[in-house]
């Protein structure tokens, strides 16, 4: 196995699966735009500041994971599980969140979702700060 130097952010998908699944969580800062990650598991994992930009999350678990910050713009969550993943400042410009699962997600007032999406609708809870 390669050593991996931890102060560089994650930039590949294979990466990240193998870090997963060693028990690695801290994915701060991924440098993933455009990845296919298509029902990948990276439940409870920190996404925090990461690009995940026009990415495939579609049928994702990312049930309790920290997007705070990330940028999921134009990316597809369709059918993802966020079910109580951390929202805060996050992207979501454009992104697809057709079955999403959001219930007990938090966002807040800094989190951008696509035009029209209902919040209430999707179970979504917005924190004060």
């Amino acid at each position: 196995m390669s050593e991996v130097n931890y102060q560089q952010p994650i930039s590949t998908v294979d990466t990240l699966i193998e870090m997963y699944t060693a028990g690695r969580r801290d994915f701060s800062r991924a440098e993933l735009g455009n990845a296919n990650l298509q029902d990948v598991n990276l439940k409870g994992s920190d996404l925090s500041y990461a690009d995940l930009s026009t990415a495939n999350l579609r049928g994702a678990n990312l049930r309790g994971t920290d997007l705070s910050y990330a940028d999921l713009s134009q990316a597809d969550l369709q059918d993802a599980d966020l079910r109580g993943a951390l929202l805060m400042s996050a992207n979501l410009r454009q992104a697809n969140l057709e079955g999403a699962k959001l219930e007990k997600a938090d966002g807040d007032r800094n989190t951008h979702f696509p035009e029209n999406f209902d919040l209430v609708k999707a179970g979504l809870q917005m924190r004060e700060e």
